[in-house]
């Protein structure tokens, strides 16, 4: 009997060493590529929906995270992401070269605080910037969430419309952020953010705008102690996957893959308020300061703001649907 019992558990345990493999070869692997640095929003988001996967599907999927433009700059990883050489990929505006409706995902002022963003993105407002995007880019988009308000950062205060007019100021090079730029009398001066820095040093320019968490991250205030909170712009980044990809996967765990990233979403926009309270902590226990547009100057920005959008009325057949989507969340309570 004892013979037949230890026969019977080395069966089970030769079994299980085998199955081991097979159960091993089951997991998917999922490569997800972004620009952002670890510990800034976007990051955060890609971490947290790869955790979010692996926990809705029991370990089936194993999500790998490649920040700081490891698998190469946006434009690469974004070409990487439609070829299926990755699944996925986070970005922002730079998918409005496949879909120019997509640039509006950061219209200059919009959006007067992140809530009424939140509705917008969560609500019909992205579903109308996403029209016919999947069928031109190859790209499902899976969610929206935001980086930060993009705020001035200068070398001397900015109290007075005449103090923005003239200044030379370092722009993203895209065509929303240049034009912008220009109808706020800003004379844009476009150049990669890892630039900025020696620009500065250099008197080429005044300074320039970036969401709170970029200018903590490479303590830009160190040079540039004035951050007006002009709140102009909200980053919106997003998770996109390859659409074949998504397409051959069971129902359910499609389900999953859109479960994390709604959740993944949710994190970062309970996230980012607090992200931006303790940038200005930071800013301000290290001797820069921090301050809010004078009315004169908001209104001014409101305006340029709305001269700006005409870009999109050029390009965008649905433009005004859009943005009128996005005002109606402005009344929402």
């Amino acid at each position: 009997m004892k013979r037949i019992v230890a026969l019977l558990l080395a069966c089970a345990f030769v079994m299980g060493a085998l199955a081991a493999p097979a159960m091993a070869a089951k997991t998917v692997v999922i490569k997800i590529a972004g620009m952002k640095p670890e510990g800034e929003p976007e990051t955060i988001g890609m971490h947290k929906f790869g955790q979010y996967l692996k926990e809705l599907s029991g370990g089936k999927y194993e999500v790998q995270v490649f920040p700081n433009s490891t698998l190469g700059k946006e434009d690469a990883y974004i070409a990487s992401t439609r070829k299926g050489i990755i699944q996925m990929c986070a970005t922002g505006t730079q998918t409005s070269a496949l879909h120019p409706a997509m640039a509006m995902l950061e219209t200059p002022m919009l959006y007067d605080s992140y809530d009424h963003a939140r509705r917008a993105m969560e609500g019909e407002t992205f579903k109308l910037i996403n029209e016919g995007f999947t069928e031109k880019s190859g790209l499902r988009t899976l969610n929206a969430f935001p980086l930060g308000f993009r705020h001035f950062y200068t070398k001397k205060p900015l109290n007075s419309v005449n103090d923005v007019k003239g200044l030379r100021m370092r722009v993203p090079n895209i065509p929303l952020y240049t034009n912008f730029a220009k109808e706020c009398g800003i004379s844009g001066q476009p150049m990669p953010f890892a630039e900025v820095t020696g620009a500065l040093d250099q008197g080429v320019i005044d300074g320039g705008d970036s969401p709170l968490s970029d200018i903590v991250s490479i303590k830009m205030y160190e040079t540039t102690p004035e951050i007006t909170l002009t709140g102009h712009l909200l980053v919106i980044h997003s998770l996109y996957i390859n659409e074949k990809f998504y397409q051959s996967l069971p129902e359910q765990d499609k389900k999953w893959i859109d479960e994390a990233a709604k959740r993944s979403a949710d994190y970062v926009w309970d996230l980012v308020e607090k992200v931006d309270a303790d940038a200005v902590k930071t800013i301000t226990e290290a001797g820069g300061h921090v301050s809010e547009p004078s009315p004169e100057l908001h209104k001014f920005m409101q305006d340029a703001g709305k001269r700006s959008w005409k870009l999109f009325y050029d390009t965008v057949p649905n433009a005004k649907e859009i943005l009128d989507s996005a005002d109606s969340y402005r009344q929402a309570k």
